[in-house]
């Protein structure tokens, strides 16, 4: 009987956590989980919450996560979120994700004018080429 799982969590730009644990707990869309090793295998959506993972030397680590995937089969856990960070305790998880958070926002919605601009540029083109050979 194993008892260690392999968890890695995920963001779109790069690996949070990659590593054996003992434990998880984390927030689903119906509601709060834990698994441990051996752990039926199963899929759920992750809703913004705390992630808590438990590693063998007692050692708990702890993320703040945005929506995402949870994947479980046999002693691999896969989580994929938007984004994430891990902070060393619960309140400074609340400034971590605070900040880490609204300078994503802020990137994302930077990212989404400069999109809308070049969408707006490539219908005027053609437009015009429509005017140019009707």
């Amino acid at each position: 009987m194993n008892t260690d799982m392999h968890i890695c969590l995920r963001l779109p730009s790069r690996i949070l956590f990659d590593g054996p644990a003992t434990r998880l707990r984390g927030e689903a869309v119906d509601g709060g989980f834990g698994i441990l090793p051996n752990h039926i295998d199963f899929v759920t959506a992750l809703v913004p919450s705390v992630l808590l993972i438990a590693q063998a030397d007692g050692a708990e680590r702890i993320f703040g996560i945005d929506e995402g995937l949870l994947v479980k089969k046999g002693a691999q856990v896969e989580i994929t979120v938007r984004r994430g960070v891990e902070s060393d305790s619960l309140d400074g998880l609340h400034d971590t994700v605070g900040s880490q958070f609204a300078s994503l926002d802020d990137e994302e919605r930077v990212a989404r004018a400069a999109l809308s601009r070049l969408e707006a540029d490539m219908v005027r083109r053609f437009a015009s080429l429509r005017e140019v050979n009707p």
